[in-house]
């Protein structure tokens, strides 16, 4: 067989050669995908991350080599030095080297394998633990290779145009002070300092705001963050941002930045052209059309006011809701007259799980509506409120009559509900939105204050900033989103750079001045010596790039997530220390029978 073929060099890849290469000698390396023994004909498929090649062993022509690649089992690696040879059996339209073959003039097994745990293949029949537990096999699939392949170009893209946009990409302290951001920090305890914690980032905030303020005036960084909270599909405890600060700018230069950044990502990956500019939209536009801040414009179902319609209705539940200030909405559901009563309890224990008390309904037919709140409408009423949803025979209506904030949240999560089961979601649609104008505070009625929406930094609009001492829920921020077929894929705001601007700021959110130098104060001591006017946005990358393969989980995007419960099944953590380094850092747990 002579000398080691791993003297040599690999000459090309498994997913590399054609028809065009017939008759050059190559050296391939990789896995062993699959083998099929035909008696004195032998055919190994070796795969790397680039494809795979079919190579066939002649058990008369070279029963050494024969013999070797006999042994070899799925999932070995070997090395293979011989011929391409257009294949004699045929074209193989599933592969793409399926023209031609590798006929070996030498075989070296480099590494033998276990049985996997479960087969490396497109589709498995294996739990979602399972393949987290043996992550480092599940990352040698197609599917997660794929993502994690066109993770690495998204990132690749986005580091070439803000190059090309002067962006300077920057780097920001992973071990911090803790501020609050909104979540629950991750602390790492010091143990030169007795007693003292650093906190992970959630983001790099005020970092990047302190670039502005240095005079940096283009930063970004692909950046890992850190958030304690609780998890689901589309969240994990770390996570990536692309991070983006700009000085001397306006919202429409950050989102002008963006929008071309976004343009070109879809270009290159998926060779769509996105239309630009993207649409935009109020937050106030948002909740009154769609209930939520995220909609998802792919499909209608839109909310519908009718308080004005059913003020003064014999159906007290709606007309009781429209005198206590609040609203009745409704959405009209196309074909809906056809759900069963089953399938309206499943909806009506939804809207409750939002806080809704219940879930009114009706269906429309040719003689007019069906169903319990019929007896409470007229004919007249019922064409007023068909003619302002639109509501035709064969469809349905839904309302739900409550405090202002529950009838959005509950009809918008039920018009999401809807358009699942209804099949109206269609695919290969890429519907972005700017949501805008956001408020700049939200109104804790348990604590009887005020709290930034955004976080304390944010500008409130100019045209909005005397309401700050009459009426501070009214004020508008500076605040953008990016959403995406109804996921938040991206959020920032215009940041206050005026040091009265940011005290008044602090005065409505009840922080004192002491409170403001022991969180803030490198911040504040900052925008005292001197800051432009400056903005910015992060996306999420992982969102981003689970929204562009079409994968249904954050888990399938990350080469090693962590589960719903923040564990990581293939390295077991978090896991347990020794007494000695609890000692090193001054630390005494409580163990749960104390």
């Amino acid at each position: 067989m002579g000398r080691f073929i791993t003297d040599d060099k690999r000459t090309h890849t498994c997913g590399e050669l054609r028809a065009d290469n017939a008759g050059e000698d190559v050296v391939l390396m990789g896995w062993v995908d699959d083998r099929r023994d035909f008696g004195s004909l032998l055919f190994l498929t070796l795969r790397d991350r680039y494809g795979v090649t079919q190579v066939t062993f002649d058990r008369d022509s070279h029963p050494e080599l024969f013999a070797v690649a006999d042994e070899s089992r799925p999932e070995w690696v070997v090395a293979i030095a011989g011929t391409v040879r257009a294949r004699s059996g045929g074209i193989n339209e599933r592969m793409a080297t399926g023209e031609v073959e590798v006929i070996p003039t030498r075989i070296e097994i480099l590494s033998r394998a276990e049985v996997p745990k479960f087969p490396i293949r497109d589709e498995v029949d294996a739990s979602e633990d399972l393949r987290l537990q043996w992550r480092f096999l599940d990352l040698r699939r197609g599917p997660i290779q794929r993502n994690i392949v066109l993770r690495a170009e998204v990132t690749h893209i986005v580091r070439s145009f803000l190059h090309d946009e002067k962006f300077l990409d920057l780097e920001t302290p992973i071990l911090t002070k803790s501020t609050p951001e909104g979540a629950r920090d991750y602390l790492v305890p010091s143990r030169v300092h007795d007693g003292q914690f650093y906190a992970l980032p959630q983001s790099p905030q005020l970092f990047k705001q302190l670039y502005m303020i240095a005079g940096y005036d283009r930063y970004f960084q692909i950046c890992r963050c850190f958030r304690d909270e609780d998890l689901r599909a589309d969240r994990q405890p770390e996570f990536t941002q692309i991070d983006m600060e700009m000085s001397f700018i306006d919202v429409d230069d950050i989102i002008g930045v963006c929008e071309r950044m976004m343009a070109r990502v879809w270009k290159e990956t998926r060779g769509v052209d996105l239309p630009l500019p993207m649409q935009r939209m109020s937050f106030a536009e948002a909740i009154d059309r769609f209930g939520v801040d995220n909609p998802d414009l792919r499909y209608g179902l839109e909310l519908c006011d009718l308080s004005d319609v059913v003020a003064d209705s014999d159906f007290g539940v709606f007309s009781g809701a429209v005198k206590s200030g609040g609203r009745v909405k409704a959405i009209a559901v196309p074909g809906g007259a056809k759900f069963s009563r089953k399938q309206i309890d499943g909806y009506t224990e939804l809207v409750k799980r939002y806080g809704a008390k219940g879930l009114a309904w009706c269906k429309l037919g040719d003689e007019g509506w069906t169903g319990p709140i019929t007896k409470f409408f007229d004919g007249d009423a019922q064409a007023a409120i068909n003619g302002a949803t639109g509501a035709t025979a064969g469809d349905a209506l839904f309302f739900v009559a409550d405090r202002k904030s529950v009838v959005s949240t509950a009809l918008g999560n039920l018009r999401k509900s809807l358009a699942a089961d209804l099949d109206m979601i269609p695919a290969d649609e890429w519907r972005f939105v700017w949501i805008t104008d956001f408020p700049l505070l939200e109104y804790d009625e348990d604590d009887k204050r005020y709290y930034a929406t955004h976080h304390p930094f944010t500008s409130p609009h100019p045209d909005d900033f005397e309401l700050l001492d009459s009426d501070p829920g009214k004020v508008r921020a500076r605040a953008y989103d990016l959403v995406l077929n109804g996921n938040e894929v991206g959020g920032g705001s215009i940041r206050i750079h005026d040091t009265q601007v940011q005290s008044r700021m602090f005065e409505v959110l009840g922080i004192d001045e002491e409170e403001a130098q022991e969180k803030f104060g490198f911040l504040l001591k900052a925008l005292a010596h001197g800051a432009p006017p400056h903005g910015g946005l992060a996306f999420g990358l992982d969102r981003l790039v689970m929204l562009l393969t079409g994968a249904g989980s954050l888990r399938d995007v990350i080469a090693y997530p962590k589960t719903a419960s923040a564990s990581c099944l293939m390295t077991e953590a978090p896991g347990p220390v020794d007494d000695d380094q609890l000692k090193d850092l001054h630390i005494k747990l409580r163990r749960p029978s104390e």
